[in-house]
């Protein structure tokens, strides 16, 4: 395989400058020619192409966000679109094309791949919600960002002696809860996985003012049902100590990306190069422990990606 492409599609995360950097590096140093696509789907279908060379990612490593940009697209989603798009791929003879995003980017992936594109994907998003990898790119230097947040808002938690509810992303999996509040030391998590006691987390609340507790931290993640906003008006209301709601929302998906997403998202997409290079079939790759793997699109879709119900009783057990 002589020229292949890289995109970035759906939500950015921190990682992803770094994933291209090695597919466009890794890609020239195989021989190849490599290709930025820009806008992710959407720059396909509208032939946003260019070649890159190894300077056109220098200093790009240490930064967050994605230097080729991305959007999602409706238009792909249709016949027509994803027709373009193979249109396009054909007119530059890119015969293999690198994805990094979620899984949204993946089902995109599966659609070029049985028009004959061969796919490479690159699980990249901040909510670690992809099933066939143990992390994704950038989860965990969103975790740190929250880690961060909760040590300047414990602060003047403390110095007003109020409870503080602090709102991280996950609409469906609450990993970016429940490792930032294991690792920050947060009373309480509430994820999307887990039903939600407002009384058991009250009587919690309660129990540590009772021994002497000054203040106290709640992770929730933004797929729970109850509203933060009434979750918060329930504890001043049951417990009769002041509540407030911090809302991180996309600052979680900024900033420099941590040594781990930077090392993660560069081994996984030298992988991706070398299955490029030797006319592999189309793959999901992730990493499972120390190693790196390589799937069948359809069966990475197919994989769950269950919640790690001894996080949640450690964090329990250690917020007593």
């Amino acid at each position: 395989m002589d020229r292949i492409g890289v995109l970035t599609s759906g939500g950015d995360s921190p990682g992803m400058n770094a994933a291209i950097r090695a597919v466009v590096r890794c890609g020239i140093a195989a021989g190849m020619e490599v290709f930025g696509i820009e806008r992710g789907y959407e720059g396909l279908m509208e032939g946003d192409i260019r070649q890159m060379d190894i300077t056109s990612v220098g200093d790009i490593l240490h930064r967050g966000g994605t230097i080729l940009k991305t959007a999602r697209s409706k238009k792909f989603m249709t016949e027509e679109g994803l027709d373009q798009a193979v249109r396009m791929l054909e007119n530059y003879k890119i015969r293999g094309l690198v994805i990094i995003g979620g899984d949204g980017t993946l089902r995109g992936g599966c659609d070029l791949s049985d028009r004959g594109i061969t796919v490479m994907c690159l699980p990249s998003t901040i909510d670690n919600d992809v099933g066939y990898t143990d992390y994704t790119i950038g989860f965990d230097t969103a975790v740190n960002t929250v880690l961060s947040a909760i040590s300047k808002i414990r602060d003047t938690s403390s110095s007003h002696e109020r409870t503080t509810v602090i709102e991280v992303m996950g609409r469906e999996c609450g990993d970016i809860a429940l490792y930032s509040a294991l690792s920050g030391g947060a009373e309480s998590v509430l994820i999307p996985e887990i039903p939600v006691d407002i009384n058991e987390i009250c009587r919690k609340l309660l129990q540590g003012r009772s021994r002497g507790k000054q203040h106290s931290i709640i992770i929730k993640a933004e797929g729970v049902d109850i509203p933060s906003t009434e979750l918060v008006e329930q504890i001043t209301e049951k417990t009769g100590q002041e509540a407030k709601l911090v809302i991180l929302a996309y600052l979680q998906r900024g900033g420099s990306p941590t040594a781990q997403d930077r090392i993660l998202a560069s081994l996984l997409a030298e992988k991706a190069v070398q299955l490029l290079r030797d006319d592999a079939d189309s793959r999901a790759i992730g990493k499972i422990g120390d190693e790196i793997v390589a799937f069948d699109l359809k069966e990475a879709l197919a994989m769950e990606n269950p919640i790690d119900k001894r996080l949640i009783e450690l964090a329990d057990i250690l917020s007593r």
